[in-house]
């Protein structure tokens, strides 16, 4: 067979014989043959008229935490640079170190920085990879031991990122040409051989009003300027234009240039925008149509403070505000809390952010506030469950610093000791880290617990559990279908909340964050509602979920003070049935008989989580890791953290079995495969 036979067979059920270029329209079911074989997280490979990698941001971009190591590093995050070419932007969050970028146009050993004039240099001890990047040494700047680091990676993409290198010659009027396939939102420019200054072009800048005439530097806190850097021509979808000035155009000096796509609706991955600010804590709302992972925004009509926020770092929904770093400044990186912080808040939703600060650096009275957001990696469909779920069991004494690694990117946490009682903890991602009980009402708590170190680790000191002992720790990461994080502030009256699920939930849990509240639990039924940290039989009640089922974009809850208490603060994890991934559903069972529960899996059930909800009954709660086998098992009560040993589930590989011995009754259940 032939490499083109055979590459052809792999990615369509019918064999289509790439000729030519290979570039053949995506309801043929083949990609070009370079992006066939680019690694797709989701682990996914292409069917008859699905998109090519390309259009999916998950492929595109990347935030990536990592620890420095004094050493050789590789950083996996998806993206060919090797092939597509991109950009690495890289910064030291605990150190004041300028903000570094290294693209596959001028080598990744060649780098810029975008917190001052100067000209390009050398040394980054960097290579670009196919799925990466790697460090080939340490260094401050870069990989210095035990310190922390943000990189965001941008690949070359229609629709999304492009890089323009080009040598000038002083002629004003001066057209280049771009592969974005779009209308530029954000254009960044800078002289490679002298110390000018940044420029920035943005769509939105002046109000949109004739935007070309302005720009604004990214390495100053300066106002927009009235200037003719672009020679007052605003770009097109294949060419943007140069004036004659030094800092983009000087006769016989090479230059780069950054372009960043807008486009909107439901397929789009990074907008640029701008909104009007209020001056007030309650600004103004941001409708993209998906939930960003990465904002970037600045008041153009004043002198003010670059704000570069990430949900890895942390955009948690409270006074805390987000973790920022400034693109113009080498300071270190502003954590949640802090003064700068709190007057940065924006929220995230799941269709773009809410701005809940009255401050000019994100919400000026009557000015021009221009961002870039980038959309949240939810568009490739899961088909592997060991990227989205994991449980890991250890012994342990939590001692400060405790790490666990998941060896995935986890969005949701528990962690519960099974050698005696303790309440189950649990973090999430969006809250900073922060932790609940999901065995009592207890309000959410500050402690060390950490998503933000590293990419695919919690770093934890669990105050509330100092015994030695084994531990369990389960981790979620949020994907489309399968399961998404939301955190939302209460009105006190009915309220919709946006999701960026994609499906309609069928179970969520909900945790009133800011004071002594139960979980409330949704589990099918939009006129009732379970509790998780009791074990309550369900409960009709039109307070819960105002007797309205959720869609796949909105989830609605009522008054009651466990799910919508105004001006409070509230963490919901929605859980859906991913084909093959994940089951959620109910089932009867009588004592004596075992039940078949069939999730469509093939390998058997690795989590359980299975309640009687028609009258009392525990929440039982099971792992393969601890075992799920014939006879007697580890079962850990979710209401009050208990374990003990005795026979409840079965192996079964299309999902599990309920055990003879289970009580008879109606039963809800979770699995994961």
């Amino acid at each position: 067979m032939s490499y083109k036979q055979m590459t052809g067979n792999i990615i369509s059920a019918t064999k289509v014989e790439p000729v030519g270029t290979s570039e053949v329209g995506a309801a043929s079911g083949v990609w070009n043959l370079d992006d066939q074989y680019d690694y797709k997280r989701g682990a996914n490979w292409p069917e008859a008229g699905v998109p090519g990698p390309d259009t999916l941001i998950e492929n595109n971009f990347s935030t990536f935490l990592y620890t420095g190591n004094d050493g050789t590093q590789t950083i996996n995050n998806g993206i060919d640079l090797a092939g597509k070419g991109g950009l690495v932007w890289l910064k030291p969050r605990d150190l004041g170190l300028s903000n570094r970028l290294m693209d596959s146009a001028r080598g990744p050993t060649n780098y810029l920085v975008s917190d001052t004039t100067d000209e390009q240099q050398g040394g980054a001890p960097l290579s670009f990879g196919s799925s990466g990047f790697s460090l080939t040494g340490g260094g401050a700047s870069w990989n210095q031991n035990t310190n922390k680091y943000v990189s965001w990676t941008f690949k070359k993409a229609p629709k999304f990122f492009d890089i323009v290198t080009y040598e000038g010659n002083g002629s004003a009027g001066r057209t280049l040409s771009h592969s974005l396939g779009l209308v530029p939102g954000m254009i960044m420019i800078k002289n490679l051989d002298a110390t000018e200054n940044w420029m920035v072009y943005h769509r939105k800048m002046n109000g949109g009003t004739n935007p070309e005439q302005y720009v604004i530097n990214l390495n100053l806190t300066s106002a927009q300027q009235d200037d003719d850097q672009f020679h007052d021509t605003a770009p097109t979808s294949t060419v943007f234009t140069l004036g004659s000035n030094a800092e983009v155009n000087a006769d016989g000096e090479n230059y780069v240039a950054y372009l960043f796509a807008h486009e909107t609706g439901a397929d789009s991955m990074i907008q640029c925008g701008s909104y009007t600010g209020n001056g007030n804590n309650t600004g103004p709302v941001i409708n993209l149509g998906w939930e960003p992972q990465w904002l970037l925004i600045r008041n153009t009509d004043r002198a003010d403070d670059w704000v570069l926020i990430d949900s890895m770092r942390g955009i948690p929904t409270s006074g805390d505000g987000p973790a920022v770093l400034r693109p113009e400044s080498a300071a270190v990186e502003y954590a949640p809390g802090s003064t700068f912080s709190q007057a940065s808040r924006v929220d995230l939703t799941g269709v773009g952010f809410d701005v809940k600060s009255g401050n000019s650096r994100v919400n000026g009275s009557n000015q021009n506030m221009i961002y870039m957001a980038i959309r949240r990696p939810n568009m490739a469909t899961i088909t592997d469950a060991t990227e989205v779920f994991k449980t890991i069991s250890e012994t342990d004494t939590l001692i400060d610093d405790n790490v666990v690694d998941f060896s995935l990117t986890p969005d949701f946490h528990i962690v519960r000791r099974t050698s005696s009682t303790m309440n189950i903890i649990s973090t999430f991602r969006l809250t900073g880290g922060k932790y609940n009980f999901l065995s009592t009402t207890a309000a959410e708590a500050a402690a060390d617990e950490s998503f933000n170190k590293a990419q695919t680790t919690i770093e934890y000191t669990a105050t509330a559990a100092s015994a030695s002992g084994t531990y369990v720790h389960s981790a979620w990461k949020r994907a489309k279908g399968y399961f998404d994080v939301v955190a939302y502030t209460g009105t006190g009256s009915a309220l919709n909340a946006s999701h960026g699920l994609g499906v309609a939930p069928e179970m969520m849990w909900i945790k009133n964050r800011d004071v002594t509240d139960a979980w409330a639990v949704y589990y099918g039924d939009n006129t009732d509602y379970l509790v998780l940290n009791t074990d309550a039989a369900t409960v009709d009640d039109a307070t819960y979920w105002n007797d309205t089922s959720p869609t796949s974009s909105v989830f609605t809850v009522n008054t009651n003070h466990s799910v919508n208490a105004d001006d409070e603060n509230y963490i919901a994890m929605l859980f859906a049935t991913l084909a093959g991934i994940s089951k959620i559903g109910t089932i009867s069972h009588t004592n004596g008989t075992p039940t078949d529960v069939n999730c469509g899996f093939t390998s058997g059930a690795r989590f359980v989580i299975a309640k009687r909800y028609n009258t009392t009954g525990t929440w039982h709660l099971y792992d393969t890791v601890t075992g799920i086998v014939d006879g007697n098992e580890l079962v850990t009560s979710i209401e009050d953290g208990s374990s003990g040993t005795v026979d409840r589930i079965d192996p079964l590989a299309s999902g599990f079995q309920l055990a003879a011995g289970m009580a008879s009754g109606s039963y809800l259940f979770y699995a994961v495969a």
